[in-house]
């Protein structure tokens, strides 16, 4: 991980998030799904290696509460702790910006996901059902209570 910086997202980071989110998800969203994101109440993280975007996050906030939408490392990166650094930073921003309860979903099959949540702190606390598509899956809601 040497070398790999974190900070909030900019707009020049959208066309790599972007391409990193289509070869990673069933449902990516856009580049202008991204952009419109930035500028709403949000909070948004990249991770980054040099000049390049290699990794990202980012939760909706509303009254005190973030929602976490996406967590993505570049494949080629994956298992060196960048998702772990990412979710830790933008956790720290979040108490920060004084929000006392983020949530998340997760597939209920994507155990390596949820352990890491689970190491985070974050708990489950109900399954939305069929709440995924592409494929058609249960999504596990887990918080984490920052106050």
């Amino acid at each position: 991980m040497q070398g790999i910086f974190f900070r909030r997202m900019e707009e020049k980071d959208i066309g790599r998030v972007a391409d990193m989110e289509r070869t990673l998800f069933s449902r990516p969203w856009s580049a202008q799904a991204f952009s419109e994101a930035l500028r709403q109440d949000s909070l948004f993280v990249t991770a980054v290696d040099g000049e390049e975007a290699v990794g990202y996050c980012g939760m909706y906030c509303s009254y005190g509460e973030g929602e976490i939408t996406n967590v993505a490392v570049a494949p080629r990166l994956q298992g060196r702790g960048i998702g772990r650094k990412m979710m830790e930073y933008l956790i720290g921003q979040a108490r920060l910006e004084g929000m006392g309860r983020l949530i998340l979903e997760a597939r209920v099959s994507n155990v390596r996901a949820i352990r890491l949540y689970e190491s985070l702190g974050f708990r489950n606390c109900g399954i939305r059902k069929d709440f995924y598509e592409l494929p058609r899956e249960d999504g596990m809601v887990m918080e984490l209570w920052l106050g």
